[in-house]
């Protein structure tokens, strides 16, 4: 079992920065591939951008290219998600899962955290 815990959501104008921060315990967390999804009100969840074990390979979505980065720090069990230049659409719940393969389908993760609120205001 893994649990993990987001951290770092919260209320920020449009063009501003947040850094999400997810918390890994339990089972070895270097061995998992990482993923940060979101959720916004009556839509699907959607794959953000992922990252291999060693933080070796890393992906993204098109449309936060650019604007996202992730990134993880292994010695202490966290994965981050760096967000920059927010837009209103960013607006959603924003969830970290652990999986093998950093894919991008929610389907391809075995744990989930529970999520992080991030508004963005206009």
């Amino acid at each position: 079992q893994v649990q993990l815990v987001e951290s770092g959501g919260g209320l920020v104008q449009a063009g501003g920065s947040l850094r999400l921060s997810c918390a890994a315990s339990g089972r070895t967390f270097s061995g998992y591939g990482m993923g940060w999804f979101r959720q916004a009100p009556g839509k699907e969840r959607e794959f953000l951008a992922g990252i291999s074990w060693n933080g070796g390979s890393t992906y993204y979505k098109d449309s936060v290219k650019g604007r996202f980065t992730i990134s993880r720090d292994n010695a202490k069990n966290t994965v981050y998600l760096q967000m920059n230049s927010l837009k209103p659409e960013d607006t959603a719940i924003y969830y970290c899962a652990a999986g093998g393969s950093p894919g991008i389908r929610p389907s391809e993760y075995d744990y989930w955290g529970k999520g992080t609120l991030v508004t963005v205001s206009s």
